[in-house]
This record gives C-alpha cells, structure tokens and sequence, in this order.
C-alpha cells in the first residue's frame, strides 16, 4: 500500500480553490492507499491558525478540522517539512503538492493540482 502524503499548501486548497482533494484522489489512484500528513504540516496549520490574517486562519481551521474528522494519520517527523517530504519521495510515497520548488526536489510519480479542480500524477 502507498502513501499519499499531503503537503500544507495543497491541504490549503481545499478552502482556497474549494476543491475536495480526498474525492479527487480517489477518482485519480488506481491502486491501494493511505493518506497521511506529516506532523511538521499540522505544526504549520496550527502556526498559520495563529498568525495568520481572516481569509488564511478559517483556512486552516477548516482544514484541522477535516484532517481530525476524517481521522487522517499524522507521521512523526524530525527536520524540515519539505527535507522529509523529499526523503518520502525517494522511497516511493506520493507527494500531493503545489509548491513549485519542491516539485524540483522530488523523485516522480508526485501528485498536484492542476486547472484548480483537478489533481494529476506527474511521472
């Protein structure tokens, strides 16, 4: 079984594109998979809950709120979010990202979003 490891600012488009990732993954992956988050991402949510201005705080508020919801497993992680995300990549776990430098650091497949509603496997 894969992991699908999301990453926070693709977890931050389910409230700024209002797109439903999990939907969209499940359309997308033909094989079996757990999706999971780091616990360095909900680190960042929760300091994005807490810093953050209106628009970006109830963003990652609903976002906490579906990861707990949906009983989404958080790994442990030590280090930099996108050092350990690369590191996943290398071992063969999907990546979900929009963040255009870590696309760089990773080994494909990894997963994004693409036209704002719809998420592909780049290979």
């Amino acid at each position: 079984m894969k992991h699908i490891i999301i990453d926070t600012n693709a977890l931050m488009a389910i409230a700024e594109l209002k797109i439903d990732i999990f939907s969209e993954i499940e359309r997308m992956a033909d094989f079996k998979y757990e999706v999971v988050i780091l616990e360095g991402t909900m680190i960042e949510l929760k300091k994005i809950m807490a810093d953050q201005k209106m628009k970006y705080k109830r963003a990652a508020k609903l976002v906490v709120d579906i990861i707990t919801k949906k009983k989404i497993k958080i790994i442990e992680n030590t280090g930099k979010v996108d050092d350990v995300l690369t590191e996943h990549s290398k071992k063969g776990d999907l990546i979900l990202t929009q963040d255009r430098e870590l696309k760089k650091r990773l080994t494909k497949p990894y997963l994004t979003i693409r036209q704002g509603k719809t998420i592909v496997m780049v290979r």
